[in-house]
């Protein structure tokens, strides 16, 4: 297969929308009910996706990235390329009614990554030259990432991104920060975000991998603050602590052990805290699933927060903060070393709802 070169990704040439036959598909309709699926509206064609966005009434675009390259370059399991279409196919699932209506969501499709996940193909974390390679092949997935998220904040909606490692973070980030500074909304310093994470991902910027979205938007100045909820103390290197601690203008983290085994604040205050840290201007929230217990994902923890308290997490953020997007990173519905948990997908749509919710609700 032909190597790509940096740069040969524009005008949108790598992404999958989905028609109304391709939503069909993943709608199991029933006599009687209306699905999500059943009532939302789709685009034709790519050639209208500008307009069709534009026009529609829709707040919130959701959208999918099927890679794990991201994770296999930060030496991580690979799976994370599965969280997507059970995600999807969950949320098309979901009855359309006085609680949550089709015509707040717009499901635009998934980013193309098949060429990258086939030169991805067989990689080893053990080889360097591998690591590298893997490293080099995120850039590609940035710049079509940056794309997609770009068009969409230019149409006044709100991104929900689902899957792929967290290495998506800083091209949604990026991508958010330059849509919103051509329309003078940011921040000097660019957006602020909240990560409900185990870990920072906050790595020394060593070449794009899950590990260092952050580290990477905050020396680029695309990130302002940037508030960590209940990372686990024994899961983040001393380095990148310190960093923390160097910088408490910008920086913040809660830790798992503060919250549930000191209990020196509940589950909720250390929410709040974050979102008081990160208020004043248009924020991301981040959510790894690796930080909730028996989660399928790269770095699955058996000692993380419950699905109801992520469910709570995501539905505060929305409603008491100015929400850039939401990005759930990390899930691995298909691990390569357990067989498939597609749970992880009816997960993930309590988690939309809820988003959603709690930004309507305001």
């Amino acid at each position: 297969m032909k190597t790509l070169k940096l740069g040969q990704v524009t005008n949108m040439l790598h992404f999958k929308y989905y028609t109304k036959q391709e939503i069909k598909q993943l709608t199991r309709s029933r006599y009687g009910e209306c699905k999500i699926g059943d009532k939302i509206a789709c685009i034709k064609s790519a050639d209208e996706v500008e307009s069709f966005l534009q026009q529609s009434p829709a707040k919130f675009v959701l959208f999918g990235i099927p890679e794990d390259i991201g994770v296999r370059a930060n030496y991580g399991r690979p799976g994370a390329n599965t969280a997507w279409k059970p995600a999807v196919e969950n949320v098309l699932n979901l009855q359309d009614n006085s609680f949550f209506s089709a015509e707040n969501l717009i499901v635009l499709g998934e980013v193309d990554v098949d060429d990258l996940m086939e030169q991805a193909a067989n990689s080893s974390s053990k080889n360097k030259f591998d690591i590298e390679r893997l490293r080099k092949l995120v850039e590609f997935i940035d710049a079509r990432v940056v794309e997609v998220v770009e068009m969409i904040i230019a149409a006044n909606k709100i991104p929900i991104v689902i899957g792929g490692g967290h290495n998506n973070s800083y091209p949604i980030i990026k991508a958010v920060n330059e849509a919103l500074r051509r329309e003078k909304k940011t921040c000097t310093k660019g957006i602020n975000a909240i990560n409900c994470d185990a870990h920072t991902d906050f790595r020394a910027l060593e070449g794009r991998h899950s590990g260092n979205s952050f580290s990477y938007a905050f020396e680029e100045g695309i990130l302002n603050k940037y508030a960590v909820l209940a990372l686990h103390e024994q899961y983040n290197a001393v380095n990148i602590l310190q960093k923390f601690k160097d910088n408490p203008e910008f920086l913040l983290y809660t830790t798992y052990e503060d919250i549930f085994i000191r209990e020196k604040e509940t589950f909720m205050q250390s929410i709040d805290a974050c979102i008081n840290f990160c208020k004043e201007c248009y924020c991301g929230v981040e959510l790894d699933l690796d930080s909730i217990t028996n989660v399928p994902s790269s770095a699955r923890t058996s000692c993380g927060i419950s699905p109801l308290q992520a469910r709570q997490y995501v539905y505060r953020c929305a409603q008491k903060l100015n929400p850039a997007y939401l990005h759930i990173a990390e899930g691995a519905p298909v691990l390569s070393h357990i067989k498939a948990d597609y749970k992880t997908g009816k997960l993930i749509s309590y988690l939309v709802s809820d988003f959603i919710k709690g930004f309507t609700e305001k």
